[in-house]
């Protein structure tokens, strides 16, 4: 028994939340739905960036949506947001550090964004 307390310990302290493991960015790579290209100005609260489409392209993590709008070479319009995500294998080291999530709520490094996103394109 006290073998597998000591496994168990071991296994916690060598995890750790998100701020520390996680990068400030995530790839994200988007395309048009009709296999277009063109540009998109996506925005969250700690970013705004003009991005060429298709691509892939670093997003900074944020736990509010990515909101982008669109336009094709071909001039068609598209807008919508990809929603924020929790990654939730990485909550339970915050307890760990006595943290209790308060850094990763201010960093938002442990919310991450789809990696591939289509967007809808008419």
């Amino acid at each position: 028994m006290k073998k597998l307390s000591s496994i168990i310990l071991v296994a916690f302290l060598l995890s750790s939340c998100a701020t520390i493991v996680n990068d400030a960015n995530v790839p994200v790579t988007l395309s048009f739905s009709d296999g277009s290209s063109g540009r998109c100005k996506v925005s969250n609260k700690r970013v705004n960036l003009d991005l060429t489409v298709p691509g892939t392209h670093m997003i900074r993590r944020s736990d509010d949506p990515l909101r982008f709008d669109c336009k094709t070479e071909a001039g068609k319009e598209a807008f919508g947001s990809i929603p924020s995500e929790m990654e939730g294998a990485k909550l339970g080291a915050s307890v760990l550090f006595f943290d209790l999530g308060i850094t990763d709520a201010i960093t938002d490094k442990h919310r991450t964004y789809s990696p591939n996103f289509v967007i809808p394109v008419q």
